[in-house]
């Protein structure tokens, strides 16, 4: 309903990934965001992977919007790391298209040196 009828007004298109409704609280209490003063829960995104594990989460007090774009950025990058096996990885700030990483001994302390911030924010 969310989706319907706000947030893809404001992405301009619908979201490409499932999205859950929780209208008893019994998810939210499952992943500790229910409230049971308020009756309510804290807004959060879950990133749950096909396996059912969860790989990301973000949880924002009600006066703090959560940002749309980053989710969809992460979301990516989960879809990128799982399609190529843990092949490649995406460092901070990574966009799709942009450099990713290849994981080993030898990129452990040395990011810095394979990738620049500036170019994961560059367009």
């Amino acid at each position: 309903m969310w989706n319907e009828h706000e947030l893809s007004k404001m992405v301009g298109k619908n979201i490409p990934f499932p999205m859950l409704s929780d209208q008893d609280g019994s998810i939210g209490k499952m992943y500790g965001i229910y409230d049971e003063d308020s009756g309510v829960e804290t807004r959060g995104r879950f990133i749950i992977d096909p396996d059912g594990i969860v790989k990301g989460f973000e949880v924002l007090t009600p006066p703090v919007g959560r940002n749309v774009e980053e989710t969809i950025r992460q979301f990516k990058a989960f879809q990128l790391v799982r399609e190529t096996k843990g092949a490649e990885v995406t460092p901070a700030g990574w966009k799709p298209g942009k450099k990713t990483l290849k994981p080993g001994p030898d990129l452990v302390g040395n990011v810095w040196k394979a990738w620049k911030v500036k170019e994961a924010f560059e367009d």
